[in-house]
């Protein structure tokens, strides 16, 4: 590609030409921050940023914006003591993030579900979400959580999208569960799990569903199922297209489309 086009495809994207040969070393740099946060949040799960930082020995701020970019967040006890469940699974699988990196689309995605009430029924959500590119894969809503809710959303993420790398998830039933571990051994994709009590390393799904639902606002607004379940989808749809993620500082669609554009009209052999 000459200079010329290397310019004026610069010029499209937003860019400087040089930035399409620039690899950034910050992202790996927050990355190994954050597995060192996660390991210390192991024994001290109750550490706040102030003391994550003493502890790491890197400045407060850092480890502040470190903390909110992965939306890990520590442990605060609310309500009733947690106990262990009485038929816990007993299918372990290892934590892959805490040394493996996202360094493409489709490489690694995160799963998790949460509960939206409306009134007084529950309503289930599920999503999947790209580590990389931080879109919204795939998503399911039912009444219920049981594994068809994040079965659903997996199928969902994989009719528009290659299957991940690796999955990960926490080590709820639902994807410890013999038909979840069938079908992703079938799609070829390993699966990575949270450390059991530990919330925090899942922290992408944590942040997405707590702005989400601000987002959504109150649930009862809405005169049917029908209307909560179209507006979820809606605003699932903003997320991906619209909304700015304070990470990529763009939507994710328009990362994702920066990102297959350099990669298709760069050359990997140009230094």
């Amino acid at each position: 590609m000459s200079k010329e086009n290397k310019r004026e495809l610069a010029s499209q994207l937003g860019v400087s030409r040089a930035s399409l040969y620039y690899a950034p070393k910050q992202p790996q740099k927050d990355w190994s921050l954050k597995c060192r946060m996660e390991e210390i949040l192991r024994v001290h799960p109750g550490y706040g940023h102030k003391r994550l930082a003493i502890a790491l020995g890197v400045n407060k701020k850092r480890t502040l914006r470190v903390m909110k970019l992965f939306g890990i967040q520590p442990y605060r006890r609310r309500g009733r003591r947690w106990r262990k469940p009485p038929c816990a699974s007993e299918y372990v699988v290892q934590n892959l993030l805490m040394s493996t990196v996202p360094m493409r689309p489709n490489h690694i995605w995160a799963t998790d579900f949460t509960e939206i009430l409306w009134k007084g029924k529950k309503l289930y959500l599920a999503t999947m979400m790209d580590l990389f590119t931080r879109t919204v894969t795939g998503f399911s809503a039912l009444t219920n959580h049981s594994v068809h809710l994040v079965i659903g959303s997996l199928f969902s993420g994989i009719h528009k999208h290659p299957a991940p790398e690796i999955l990960h998830s926490d080590r709820g039933s639902e994807y410890t569960g013999k038909d979840m571990r069938i079908i992703l051994e079938l799609l070829g994709t390993k699966q990575s799990m949270s450390r059991a009590g530990c919330p925090w390393e899942n922290g992408y799904q944590e942040s997405f569903y707590s702005q989400f639902k601000v987002d959504l606002g109150d649930p009862n607004r809405f005169s049917s199922l029908g209307e909560l379940v179209y507006e979820i989808y809606r605003l699932i749809h903003s997320y991906n297209t619209d909304r700015i993620h304070t990470a990529l500082r763009m939507p994710p669609q328009s990362f994702s489309l920066r990102y297959a554009t350099t990669q298709f009209l760069i050359p990997s052999n140009v230094s």
